[in-house]
């Protein structure tokens, strides 16, 4: 059906293009219809549609598609995972992959390395690059970006968000969606709101404080809608405060839909909705993925038995529910079609180019946090004579397949000991495995086959041939791990993997290590290595970006997107016990409330391993003269902060400014400081420059309870700014009138 339709839709567009000399161009992005234009082709068609049409297009017809109504010439809608690439092909109705030989794509790193750049114009050159690639497999929705909040480093899925910090999701989250949706391509951000768990995420419910909610879990999601203009948005499954978030009065109908003004559509995530009633009347507008009937039963014909399907038609022609719901949904999906799969003016896409393998490369190299370099481990130069030693499976370990849907299908992937053996070519590559997993799969583990103490044996002997030991060990994408479904159940690393690291210290004096995660791990053996690279989960480019970095060819700039607790008790979800992290199986309570990440290590004084947007480089940086432009300010004021940076080192780089800001005195509870601006600058040797930094006072606002409103406090503030959230150079104090 989809390529039939597909065709003939095709076809129509073309002669359209003839007669109206539209240009479909390999190289510009989309023209969209303006707003009024979409609403007054929205009306139109709207009275056309028949009842039994109209909810047809409010749920699935295959796994990752909606109906579209052939009589009238509109379209089927196409989805596909893939926040970090366009996932392979799905089958029409099971979730085996289709077996296409043309649905190879481009993997980018996932989402916490391009957090980690601290840099929104990459996060513009990737929502435009992957929205590229799904444009080319005619998807019309794009089933990301994901922003949900870094709280426990448990959370097995966030690899695929964009950090602990509300303020830099909100900056990097809206540059990605504007780049997708320039292809006529809906990015769908993910997963609204409060899933950030894996564990028991079908069942739990979260109670959280209006402030926590306001302050740290929507900010994200909020600055998608108003200042990126996203057009869909997919519900999490969990509930909260006692109803699903696929169809939650508060969170959809009131915050999203009325207090927001979301114009676009609500999809529920696959097999999120679970009442006909409550998916018709809070707020979902397409039903995905419900198992068979709805009922976990097969049925001929089971996606019009799903709750926003016959039970749906069936309620309104009974006159339980008014035919203006069914309108409003349906209004909401035509306004998607034509910013998508309706609009003749789109872009015709591009894939596996070398624009977005460029892309690719440089969000990984700009991503690459640089943890710990004693005595200048890294780079590490390319010399005859010089024998390297590249140790674990994560060297030549896919980091593109598991993880549930993030999975995807690149069409070449540069592992990192590929990559390092690419760049140097003085210096002798040798490579052992020494400790082996079993393949990635979802919702299972599967052990490996091979003998453990022989790898770890043949390990230690590389090892001891080198002159160098380049360890490449962390998390990988299976089920426990780094992977969607369940939850980490250690903050240790896996697989017996401190043993090694300890074992090969002692044969190697030079001991250097590249932590592939998208979490924060517990780190015993730090002392055991000189150097510490996080490199992330860096999609097709990894090996190359790993080898630019290790190598010097690139001057590390990222900075930690999270905070790396020094034990699992030191973070704040897991300090009040299990009814705070996982909950009891029904509830759990977010009882740090609004003291996540950083805040909770600052205001509490717990000392963190590496601090949020903490990260080293190859050269030496200082800030000096910084100051604010006024010492009193308004509510409706801006506050320019300024300094200079300055490369004191030998080589050029790239510093990120950070300006955090906290309330004295406040009369409600606050954190000690909070992220407010930041800025990324590139330098040469011995360069200084001045950077200035904008921040508008009502961005102070404390979200107040009692009005259920945002509140700016007036009286003395503290604007702290430095390099890392645990860095200070210097703190000024300001007032508010």
């Amino acid at each position: 059906m989809k390529n039939t339709i597909k065709h003939k839709y095709v076809v129509a567009l073309l002669l359209s293009v003839i007669t109206c000399s539209t240009m479909f161009s390999q190289n510009k992005s989309s023209k969209n219809f303006s707003i009024d234009e979409i609403n007054t082709k929205v009306d139109s068609i709207l009275p056309l549609l028949t009842l039994e049409e109209k909810v047809a297009m409010c749920h699935a017809q295959s796994k990752f598609s909606t109906p579209g109504v052939d009589r009238l010439g509109i379209p089927e809608i196409w989805m596909s995972d893939g926040p970090h690439g366009v996932r392979a092909e799905i089958s029409w109705d099971s979730w085996d992959y289709a077996g296409w030989t043309n649905d190879s794509i481009t993997a980018f790193p996932a989402l916490t390395c391009l957090a980690a750049t601290f840099r929104p114009e990459l996060s513009a050159q990737y929502g435009m690059s992957v929205g590229e690639e799904a444009l080319y497999r005619e998807k019309d929705v794009l089933l990301g970006p994901g922003v949900n909040i870094y709280r426990t480093p448990l959370n097995g899925r966030n690899f695929e968000y964009l950090g602990e910090d509300p303020y830099l999701a909100s900056k990097m989250v809206v540059p990605y969606i504007k780049g997708v949706q320039k292809n006529g391509v809906a990015a769908c951000v993910k997963h609204y709101a409060l899933n950030n768990q894996e564990h028991w995420r079908n069942i739990i419910n979260v109670e959280v404080s209006d402030r926590a909610l306001h302050e740290i879990y929507l900010p994200a999601f909020k600055a998608s809608v108003q200042e990126a203009g996203v057009w869909s948005i997919m519900g999490a499954y969990n509930k909260v405060r006692g109803q699903f978030a696929c169809h939650n009065e508060l969170l959809l109908n009131d915050i999203l839909k009325k207090d927001w003004g979301f114009d676009g559509v609500v999809i529920s995530d696959w097999s999120g909705a679970h009442s006909t009633e409550e998916s018709a009347l809070y707020g979902l507008d397409m039903e995905m993925g419900t198992g068979t009937d709805g009922l976990g039963t097969s049925t001929a014909n089971h996606y019009d038995h799903y709750y926003l399907a016959s039970p749906f038609l069936k309620a309104i022609k009974n006159g339980d529910m008014d035919e203006a719901l069914v309108n409003d949904k349906v209004r909401r999906i035509l306004r998607l079609m034509y910013r998508t799969n309706m609009n003749p003016n789109k872009a015709l896409g591009k894939i596996n180019n070398k624009e977005h393998h460029d892309v690719a490369r440089k969000i990984a190299t700009e991503g690459i946090v640089l943890l710990k370099n004693e005595n200048n481990f890294f780079p590490i130069e390319d010399k005859e004579g010089l024998t390297i030693a590249v140790i674990g499976e994560n060297a030549t370990r896919s980091m593109t397949a598991g993880g549930g849907s993030s999975e995807l299908k690149p069409k070449f992937e540069i592992s990192p000991l590929e990559g390092l053996k690419q760049r140097y070519k003085k210096a002798k590559i040798i490579h052992a495995m020494g400790y082996h997993t079993g393949s990635s799969v979802y919702d299972n583990i599967i052990p490996s086959n091979l003998n453990q103490d022989s790898l770890r044996i043949e390990a230690i002997a590389t090892a001891k041939k080198a002159d160098i030991v380049l360890y490449v060990g962390g998390l990988n994408k299976s089920h426990l791990q780094d992977c969607e479904g369940d939850d980490r159940q250690s903050y240790e690393l896996p697989y017996n993997q401190e043993e090694l690291i300890n074992q090969l210290k002692a044969v190697s004096p030079k001991l250097g290590m590249l932590l592939v995660t998208g979490n924060a791990v517990e780190t015993p053996w730090l002392s055991k290595v000189d150097g510490l690279l996080q490199t992330w989960y860096l999609g097709s480019m990894a090996g190359h970006a790993i080898a630019d970095v290790v190598s010097g060819d690139v001057n590390p700039s990222g900075k930690l997107p999270f905070s790396f607790p020094k034990k699992l008790k030191d973070n704040g979800a897991h300090f009040y016990g299990e009814i705070s992290y996982p909950g009891d199986g029904t509830n759990q309570y977010y009882k740090e409330d609004i003291l996540v990440g950083y805040r909770w290590h600052d205001t509490k004084k717990i000392a963190s391993q590496y601090a949020f947007g903490y990260g080293l480089s190859y050269t030496k940086f200082s800030l000096s003269n910084i100051k604010a432009d006024q010492n009193k300010y308004n509510t409706k004021d801006n506050i320019t902060v300024s300094c200079s940076i300055n490369n004191t080192g030998n080589l050029e780089g790239d510093e990120v400014v950070q300006v955090y800001i906290g309330k004295k005195n406040s009369k409600v509870k606050r954190a000690l400081k909070e992220l407010k601006g930041f800025n990324k600058a590139s330098l040469t040797k011995g360069e200084s420059k001045n950077v200035s930094i904008s921040i508008p006072v009502s961005s102070l606002a404390y979200y107040n309870e009692s009005i259920s409103d945002w509140s700016i406090e007036k009286g003395d503030y503290l604007i702290y700014v430095g390099n890392a959230s645990n860095n200070i150079s210097k703190t000024i104090k300001i007032s508010v009138q």
